[in-house]
This record gives structure tokens, sequence and C-alpha cells, in this order.
């Protein structure tokens, strides 16, 4: 069984509009792969695709992980298999704080099928332990926790924010959809720090970005462009800076050539 998560042909539209034109893409487990490429490419459809989202519709295609076409699972059941997606846009419930959100989410990853949830839910000193752990490593105030979800958060506050639900949930595979939209080198730095603490041979990180600057902090071993709704070309490191460089009008005039 593959930890690796594996992406074959996959057609996604949204509403009368195909956004994704069969998309292959494979992240291994224990690397990091980042996905460039300029606007309307795909690559928000693409995460939202792999995490369930209904408002997108898979019309062909397959996502494998863990043995298991996540196609065929609902939302919830593609987060307790290890697949957690950082929102580029976090949203804000009113009334439910941070505390009681993240708790919620750990104890239904650790509930059992058939057992009672209080022989598998983590206690509050355990929970608390662990999250000051993480808000400390994240440059986070204990009283973030007692705030309501995102609400009246910053767009730094927003991201970090999702990040400690990463480092609490522990996903063997995340998605990073424009996690660095918005923020500030500094806080571009602790979101990337919190990151690369995570990381380990278990999990496999899908990193995308517009920027090469989060790849500074981030390094990735796979980098992929998107264009049009397909990935049209794929390699090291190297390949974003020359991104950076030179721009996509390279690539589109080989993807030309070579079509």
């Amino acid at each position: 069984m593959s930890n690796d998560l594996i992406i074959k042909q996959l057609r996604v539209r949204i509403g009368e509009k195909e956004i994704l034109k069969g998309v292959d893409l494979t992240v291994q487990q224990g690397t990091i792969h980042a996905i460039m490429g300029p606007n309307g490419s795909g690559k928000s459809t693409l995460a939202y695709s792999i995490a369930g989202h209904p408002g997108y519709e898979v019309t062909d295609g397959e996502i494998w992980y863990k043995g298991q076409n996540v196609l065929e699972l609902d939302v919830d059941e593609r987060s307790k298999l290890g697949l957690f997606l950082a929102f580029q846009y976090p949203v804000s419930i009113p009334g439910l704080t941070v505390n009681n959100f993240l708790r919620s989410a750990i104890n239904a990853h650790r509930a059992e099928e058939g057992k009672d949830p209080k022989e598998t839910a983590m206690s509050v000193a355990e929970f608390r332990k662990l999250l000051r752990e993480h808000m400390r490593q994240l440059e986070m105030s204990e009283d973030f926790a007692r705030r309501y979800l995102n609400d009246g958060f910053s767009g730094g506050e927003k991201k970090r924010l999702e990040i400690l639900q990463m480092a609490m949930l522990k996903p063997s595979m995340a998605v990073m959809d424009e996690t660095d939209s918005g923020l500030d080198i500094d806080a571009l730095k602790i979101v990337a720090n919190g990151v690369n603490a995570l990381m380990n041979p278990g999990m496999g990180v899908l990193v995308i970005t517009h920027y090469q600057r989060l790849l500074n902090y981030i390094k990735p071993d796979v980098v992929s462009i998107m264009m049009e709704g397909r990935v049209v070309r794929s390699g090291g490191p190297e390949l974003a800076l020359a991104l950076e460089e030179k721009g996509y009008d390279w690539i589109r005039e080989e993807v030309t050539t070579h079509a």
C-alpha cells in the first residue's frame, strides 16, 4: 500500500467550465513537492479537489492515497485518512473557539469505530500541553486559543492557525494552498519554520505557491508547473529559480512547440 499521493488524469469542472484537463501528479511520502503556475492554471482547484470540496465536480480520473481512491470518500473520511488542506482563504466561524475546534478535530481523528469516545479522547491536560508547545513554536500568544475561529484575525494570524491545525492533527499528507499569500517576511519565516519542524519521513507536503520566496524557506524536492489545467513540466528546485528569473513565457513556448 503506497503512502504516496497519486493523481491520474484528473478532470474537474466548476459549472460548465472545465478547469483541470487531465492532471497527472505524484507526491511522494517524505518529500516536499511544489506546484507553481500563473493565475487561472488550476492550482487551487487541484487542492480543493484533493480535499473533496463539493463545488468542484470531478468528471474523470483518480486520486489514490493509502490504497484508496479518495474520490470515493467523504471530506471527513479523507481527513481521517491523513489528508490535510491549509486554505488560502480560511473561513471565520464566530462562536467557535480555536481551543474547542482543535480539540474536537483531534478527538474525531482519534476515535475508532465501535469504541466509546471516552476511551480515545485526548485529555484536557494533554491537549493543553500540546497546544501550548505548538503555539510557542509559531510565536502565538496563549489567549489566541480563546478567540473565535478566524473571527477578526489578520491574514498572518489566519495562516499561522492553519499551520497550528496541521501541527495538532499531524497529517501524513498536507496540501498548502498559497499559504504564503498576504504574509510579510517575518510571518512567512514563522510559518515556514513551523512546516519544516513538522516535516518527517512519514509525511508528504504539496505546496502551491506563486512565488519563489516561500521556497527559499521551505525547500522543495520537486517543482511542477501547471498551465491551462495540466502539469506541463516537473524538475528540481532549480526550476523555481528559473521561473523567478524568466517568468512563464519560456514554458509557454516549450509547451506550444511540443503540443
